[in-house]
């Protein structure tokens, strides 16, 4: 059997070493340090079949990445407990909308009903 593939885009190694370890034995897992570093593969033709992305990077805003992604559901992570920032970016696109911290329990389950 295939496993879904999961790409993790943070800036932060850290978080996505915890979304790592609480996905791995699921999906296949990916990690790409900020978006253009994520495009670049994407163009290269790996294609996840999710993507979990940072909202605040430096290199590119989560929103602008989104832009790029219309055919990969993507869930948005942020410390940013902003309704209209949530509103905002699930208008765009985002299948989901977490904010920091998250119960990765409460990930896996919103990942599973993307996926399924």
């Amino acid at each position: 059997m295939n496993r879904k593939k999961v790409l993790i885009v943070d800036d932060k190694e850290q978080i996505a070493k915890i979304l790592f370890a609480y996905l791995h034995k699921d999906y296949e897992c990916f990690y790409m340090q900020n978006p253009p570093q994520a495009i670049e593969w994407l163009s290269r033709g790996n294609m996840p079949d999710l993507i979990i992305s940072d909202i605040r990077m430096p290199e590119m805003r989560g929103a602008e990445f989104l832009a790029y992604l219309k055919l990969i559901p993507v869930v948005m992570l942020s410390s940013e407990d902003s309704t209209s920032e949530r509103i905002r970016l699930l208008e765009e696109g985002a299948e989901d909308y977490i904010v920091k911290p998250f119960n990765p329990q409460e990930l896996k389950i919103r990942i599973k009903k993307i996926l399924d």
